[in-house]
C-alpha cells in the first residue's frame, strides 16, 4: 500500500513516500516553486502528481500552512499537531514524550503520554523564536546557518524578543567589535532563551526535537541540562510529511478496514 504525505511548509514543502512502514522516496521543493509549477487552480488546489513523478498512491494526506486547499479528492488533510506527532511516534518508537518542532515561522511543543498528544503549546504570533528569525540573523552575520548553529561558549547577550529589533540589536553588537563566535551564540542562546518558557511548562525525561532547527548543535548543548535524554529525530525536516503517511497507514487504512467490515 502506497502512501504519499505531504507537508506544505511557510518555506519548503516536504514530501514523502512510503510502501508499508518503509519510506521509498523524499524530497523537498521551495514552497513557491510547488504552488507555481506543480500546481493548477480549479476552485481548489490541484497537485499534479504527473509533474512530480508521482505514479499512483493508494493514500494521500497533506499537513502544513495549504493542507487545507489540497485538492479534496485526493488528500485527506490533518492538523500539523497531528502530522508531527504520528512522525515521531513512527521515528522513535517512543510512547512518552515531549516533541518540539521549530518551523520557518512557528514553534510547536507536543507531549505525548502513551502515545497520545495530552497537552500542547504554540507560538505563532512571532518569528523571534522561529527559524526565519536564525536565517535572518545568520545572514546579517554573513555565514551560513549550518556554521552559525556549532557556536556556543560565552554568548553575547541579546534581550529584544522582536526579530525585527533582534537584527538591530546584532548590529549594535558587531559593530563594538564582539567575535564571530560570541555573535553566533548569541543568537542560538537568544532562541534557547525564547523556547525555555514554553518548554518548562511541561515535565519529562526526554525531549524530541525536529525541523530544520534540530541541527543546532548549540541549541542542544543548551537543552542537556533540562532532559535527562534528547533525540534528534532522523530526516527532521520531513517529520510532517512522515507523520501523514503514518496517519494513512495506522489510521486511514484501520477506518477503511473497519467500514468494510460494517458493509460486509
Amino acid at each position: 500500500m502506497k502512501k504519499l504525505g505531504i507537508d506544505l511548509g511557510s518555506r519548503q514543502v516536504k514530501l514523502i513516500m512510503m510502501d508499508e512502514d518503509r519510506i521509498i522516496e523524499k524530497f523537498m521543493i521551495s514552497t513557491m516553486s510547488f504552488y507555481k509549477n506543480y500546481c493548477s487552480y480549479d476552485g481548489k488546489l490541484m497537485v499534479s502528481l504527473d509533474k512530480l513523478n508521482i505514479g499512483s498512491v493508494d493514500t494521500a494526506v497533506s499537513t502544513g500552512y495549504g493542507r487545507n486547499n489540497t485538492d479534496i479528492k485526493l488528500f485527506t488533510p490533518i492538523s500539523e499537531i497531528k502530522a508531527h506527532a504520528y512522525g515521531a511516534i513512527y521515528n522513535t518508537g517512543l510512547k512518552n514524550f515531549i516533541l518540539l518542532d521549530v518551523g520557518g515561522q512557528d514553534v510547536k511543543i507536543i507531549k505525548i503520554e502513551k502515545s497520545i498528544i495530552t497537552d500542547l503549546e504554540l507560538n505563532e504570533k512571532c518569528a523571534a523564536s522561529c527559524g526565519r528569525y536564525l536565517e535572518n540573523m545568520a545572514n546579517v552575520l554573513e555565514v551560513s546557518i549550518d556554521d552559525m548553529f556549532n557556536y556556543y561558549e560565552n554568548p553575547v547577550e541579546l534581550n529584544s524578543t522582536c526579530a525585527v529589533f533582534s537584527e538591530s540589536e546584532l548590529i549594535g553588537e558587531i559593530a563594538k567589535g564582539i567575535s564571530l563566535e560570541r555573535l553566533c551564540a548569541g543568537v542560538n542562546y537568544s532562541l534557547y532563551k525564547r523556547l525555555k518558557p514554553l518548554l518548562t511548562k511541561f515535565t519529562g525525561e526526554t525531549l524530541v526535537i525536529s525541523g530544520g532547527v534540530a541541527k543546532n548543535n548549540a541549541l542542544k548543548i543548551y537543552l542537556k541540562d533540562d532532559y535527562e535524554k534528547i533525540i534528534t529525530l532522523k530526516d527532521a525536516q520531513y517529520n510532517g510529511a512522515i507523520g501523514c503517511c503514518y496517519y494513512g497507514e495506522k489510521v486511514l487504512k484501520h477506518t477503511q478496514n473497519l467500514n468494510l467490515t460494517n458493509i460486509q
